[in-house]
């Protein structure tokens, strides 16, 4: 049984094409079935539902097979003990440094200067800021970026941007961009040397229908 760690969410929809390159149907629908193991036409896959985050550590310790993760996920996450043979280029966004639209974020970024940053990214952050010089009080939220500067608990945020419509929505402004991101196929070590014969053909039709023009961007 290969096992295929996904979250629900724009991450699930982009990659069921690449299923489908790989001869591969989710027999239901994630967002109607309650159900967190979800089968497939092909009797020895299976599909794992958790959480984005949650994708690096099943896959690490052999909950799962494989999966497909963010770089953002897998940075925090550090990638220990994972293959990640293949960009697949979906799920694009970028990691940026927002602020509230009358902060003056030029003035508070002055080598040596000392700002407070909400995000759920800190390894990213921490190294950021490192590289500019600027010492950084990290605040560890999970959800809700937005509201931290507007409430006086942070003076910036790193976060996820994809359009940039909900900063804008919440007066606020991007003022950085950290990385682009895109999300990654990652498998388990042993499962690769153990189950090549299965695994492999799987690798294969994913790594066609990325280098194919008609793959998702």
């Amino acid at each position: 049984m290969i096992t295929l760690a996904l979250s629900k969410g724009r991450i699930y929809d982009e990659t069921l094409p690449l299923l489908a390159a790989a001869g591969i149907e989710v027999l239901e629908d994630p967002e109607k079935s309650r159900k967190l193991i979800l089968p497939t036409n092909q009797p020895g896959v299976r599909v794992v539902l958790v959480r984005a985050t949650d994708v690096p550590t099943y896959v690490e310790y052999g909950g799962a097979d494989l999966g497909v993760t963010g770089k953002d996920t897998l940075i925090e996450h550090g990638g220990q003990g994972l293959y990640q043979p293949l960009d697949l280029n979906i799920a694009r966004c970028r990691v940026s440094v927002a602020v509230r639209a009358d902060f003056d974020y030029a003035t508070a970024v002055r080598q040596g200067s000392r700002l407070r940053v909400a995000t759920k990214y800190t390894a990213i952050a921490r190294d950021f800021f490192a590289g500019k010089g600027v010492h950084v009080d990290l605040i560890k939220l999970y959800g809700s970026m937005e509201l931290a500067p507007l409430t006086g608990l942070a003076d910036a945020i790193v976060d996820l941007v994809s359009t940039g419509n909900t900063l804008k929505a919440n007066q606020l402004v991007e003022v950085e961009r950290i990385m682009d991101i895109s999300s990654r196929l990652v498998v388990n070590q042993a499962a690769l040397k153990l189950k090549q014969r299965a695994i492999q053909p799987i690798l294969d039709a994913f790594t066609n229908a990325v280098s194919s023009p008609a793959s998702p961007s």
